[in-house]
Order: C-alpha cells, then sequence, then structure tokens
C-alpha cells in the first residue's frame, strides 16, 4: 500500500478493479480545508482519462511494474512486435497500448511497462524525443507572416506535425513524442 505523498508520474494503481498509470498529478494544499491530490489517470485497458481526487493521507493500492527496454520491429495490422535486445525474445502488442503510436518507426527503442504479478504488458512508452525524417511538406513561403510562422509537414512514419518555414522535404527533426511538436532540424 502507499498513500498520496507517493503519487508521481507513471505511477501503476489498482482503483475499482481495474489498473490505472498516472498520467498528470497536483499537490493541492488550499487555505482552508485539507490538502489533496487532484490527478488525471488513464486506465491500462480501455485507455480512458479520468480524472480523480484524493485526500491527502489516502492509502492507494499501487501495482508492481517492472520497465524492460525492447525494439519496434514491424507492425501486422493493430498487432506490433517487439523484441528484447538482451535475449531476443518477441512480445506482440496491441496498437492501444502504445502511446503516440504515430511516432513509432522500425528499430526504436522503447519501454514497456509489464505487470510483475501476472506478467501482463500495461502499455509501451516511447522515447521524449526521436528524430525522424521529412518525407513530404511544401515550400515555404515568406510573407505576410510576423514571428513563428509553420507548415504542415508529413514523417516518415506518417504523422503530421507543424514545423517552421525552413525546413524542407528530406530534413530530419527532432520530436517531442508527448506533445507531438517540432522541437529542432537535426544536421
Amino acid at each position: 500500500m502507499a498513500s498520496t505523498s507517493d503519487i508521481k508520474k507513471g505511477l501503476c494503481i489498482k482503483l475499482n478493479s481495474d489498473i490505472f498509470k498516472v498520467i498528470e498529478f497536483l499537490h493541492v494544499k488550499p487555505g482552508k480545508g485539507p490538502a489533496f491530490v487532484r490527478t488525471k489517470i488513464k486506465s491500462v485497458t480501455t485507455g480512458k482519462v479520468v480524472d480523480k481526487t484524493f485526500p491527502s493521507g489516502h492509502k492507494i493500492e499501487d501495482v508492481r511494474v517492472e520497465n524492460r527496454k525492447y525494439q519496434f520491429l514491424y507492425t501486422d495490422g493493430d498487432t506490433f512486435h517487439f523484441m528484447n535486445n538482451d535475449d531476443y525474445n518477441q512480445i506482440e502488442v496491441n496498437k492501444n497500448q502504445i502511446e503516440s503510436v504515430k511516432f513509432l518507426k522500425e528499430g526504436l527503442i522503447v519501454t514497456i511497462i509489464i505487470n510483475t504479478e501476472n506478467s501482463n504488458i500495461l502499455s509501451v512508452e516511447m522515447p521524449q524525443n526521436v528524430v525522424l525524417q521529412v518525407s513530404s511538406s511544401e515550400p515555404g513561403v515568406k510573407g505576410n507572416t510576423a514571428t513563428n510562422a509553420t507548415k504542415p509537414a508529413k514523417l516518415e512514419t506518417g504523422a503530421e506535425i507543424n514545423v517552421p518555414l525552413f525546413i524542407n522535404e528530406g530534413d530530419k527533426i527532432k520530436v517531442d513524442t508527448e506533445k507531438g511538436i517540432y522541437i529542432e532540424r537535426i544536421k
């Protein structure tokens, strides 16, 4: 058992006979009344995001998990295949268990969270940033722009994001997988 002081991003908890992963949390101490923790949790089974508030000191049942590094191999419809680089075991993961699946490319190393009690796969976490190549983008037109002009660009994985005007086809860019935004151009 854990308490609300142990809540942090990525913690897996058992609540109402389902397993949830903490996405965001905020400890709130109002001027009047007791402190509480406001969380945003995501169901591992359904993918539904729920806002939940816990009173300070509330006991929560945490789930023991293990983080393992796997390499993405290929996709077969909604099934994604990963390989453990240490022992070369391969596993299959359903599409809805993968966060930011639109930025997943072959050969990428991801972290797979596994429940230690029953060896079920809870979720697949992408790295914070990935480097992807721009497969198509309109040429940038200088004109009536003041600052931060952007244009849509399609990446090698099929994802579309907005990039600055100076980005061209074939450029490699760094993308924030959590927010889905352009960070910088890679030379």
